[in-house]
């Protein structure tokens, strides 16, 4: 049978034996892949050590080497580099896939649905868990990410075919109260065939990992609702996860700098004011940076930027959540009561592509996640007030649109971010401030936030300023 074959074909690019949930989701696969019907679609769950990554991995080789089509697509750069890592294939934003941008009408930035010219493409998405559904940026199609992306493959794809991969136990989209992409239901709700299946059982090798090992317990506590208290972190016999105080933090992050790097460092906290409070401290202390932004420094793109066509680089646009490195400053001047810099950044994500913007430096150390709509509004108010001798609105529209201080990239420093920003990346080293918490403070988005948290490291997990009555340790020798 062609099912047999093609389960066949994708063990030959396992490295190891699969476990019996990985070959059952290979079947559940090639029931998808064989489907006659044109509205298939799959949704492969995983948590945190189950496989879900090397079999994605070993799809993605096999699909290929038979010469049946694939995209890989994430939703944000990071996501997608660490996905074409990982798959051994380019992959691709989703946004920059299935946007284009309108023929100027004098809207301000819009981009609409592509057409799927495609056809027989299978479109793998990793970090599905990412994809709203609620209406939260209208600069792109419907502004609903799984109703555009449904819409693209399937409305006007010929045979094209879906599969959703993601973890359901990380934080959902800002607004939701679970991933609706890895939604069996609200699949069906498009007219869908559905496929699905679970990736529960921890491959052993994960078993010796503490980060791992953790972040399944943590994870069983979202799975069977048993969150009474907060987790009891076990440190005893793992080399990968561990306490360090405050007193200890310059020094070990400085270390991990030097051990791992700047940009396989990150440090995740709750709120945006700990972010700031951080990235000063390790700008002013650590890296021994006086200016307001200078030369090497890291930094996230906190709000979408979309970029005109005739530049020299093909990336249609920057995503909030994007990380850069700054190459060069030049011209600070305040306009408009804010204040602006000329700076060339440096994408790693994007190929390490390099990009000369007009940034505005007031985000840098606001509390709030960018410009808030009050400072928005005021801005717009004063940049309009330039092209006040522009008789038709179309025109001043235009003006506003192309006007670099009004588009001007919004940025945050990037050493220290919420988990929220953090979410699709993975770094070496994570250093996790929870800051303080106590049994009242639980709620299940903190269950959530934490197993992301602790999802985001490869090798090393530091706790800071760890409670110690939030380790197993302490309540042995109680």
């Amino acid at each position: 049978m062609i099912q047999d074959e093609l389960v066949y074909q994708i063990l030959q690019d396992f490295g190891f034996e699969p476990t019996q949930d990985q070959r059952n989701a290979l079947h559940i696969f090639a029931r998808f892949m064989t489907d006659r019907s044109e509205n298939a679609a799959m949704i492969l769950r995983g948590s945190a050590g189950t496989g879900k990554t090397s079999l994605a991995g070993a799809i993605v080789r096999a699909v290929n080497r038979l010469r049946i089509k694939v995209s890989l697509l994430a939703p944000t750069g990071r996501a997608a580099k660490v996905f074409s890592l990982n798959a051994g294939l380019a992959a691709s934003t989703i946004h920059r896939k299935i946007y284009r941008e309108k023929a100027f009408n004098g809207a301000d930035g819009q981009f609409q649905l592509n057409n799927n010219m495609f056809r027989d493409m299978l479109f793998m998405v990793d970090e599905a868990s990412m994809i709203s559904l609620s209406q939260s940026n209208t600069t792109f199609g419907s502004g609903r990410l799984l109703d555009d992306l449904v819409q693209y493959v399937y409305s006007s794809g010929a045979n094209c075919r879906l599969l959703l991969i993601g973890d359901k136990a990380q934080l959902p989209p800002v607004g939701e109260q679970e991933s609706p992409a890895l939604r069996a239901d609200v699949l069906k709700a498009y007219s869908l065939q559905v496929y699905e299946c679970d990736l529960n059982e921890v491959l052993r090798q994960s078993q010796h990992s503490g980060i791992l090992w953790n972040a399944t317990a943590i994870r069983e506590m979202i799975t069977y609702n048993t969150a009474t208290q907060l987790p009891q972190i076990h440190l005893k016999g793992f080399a990968d996860i561990s306490i360090v105080q405050g007193n200890e933090l310059i020094e070990s992050l400085a270390s991990s700098y030097s051990a791992v790097g700047m940009d396989e460092t990150m440090v995740i906290t709750r709120s945006n004011k700990r972010a700031n409070i951080f990235n000063q401290g390790i700008r002013n202390t650590i890296l021994g940076r006086e200016e307001e932004l200078t030369t090497g420094d890291l930094v996230m793109v906190v709000k979408n930027k979309y970029l005109e066509k005739d530049r020299s680089t093909d990336i249609s646009f920057i995503a909030n959540g994007d990380h850069a490195v700054v190459r060069r400053v030049r011209n600070i001047r305040e306009l408009y009561g804010f204040r602006f810099a000329d700076v060339a950044l440096e994408f790693p994500d994007y190929n390490n592509t390099e990009l000369d913007t007009v940034v505005v430096l007031d985000t840098l150390t606001t509390e709030a996640p960018a410009l808030t709509h009050e400072q928005n509004d005021k801005l717009f108010q004063s940049v309009m007030e330039d092209y006040a001798d522009v008789p038709r609105k179309a025109d001043r529209m235009k003006q506003l649109r192309e006007d670099e201080y009004f588009n001007a990239m919004q940025i945050k420093f990037g050493y220290a971010v919420t988990c929220h920003k953090a979410q699709g990346g993975q770094w070496a080293h994570i250093y996790l401030d929870q800051g303080y918490m106590t049994d009242e403070m639980l709620t299940p988005d903190y269950i959530h936030w934490l197993y992301t948290a602790f999802t985001r490291a490869t090798e090393h997990l530091y706790l800071v300023n760890w409670s110690k009555k939030q380790t197993a340790e302490y309540w042995k020798l109680q």
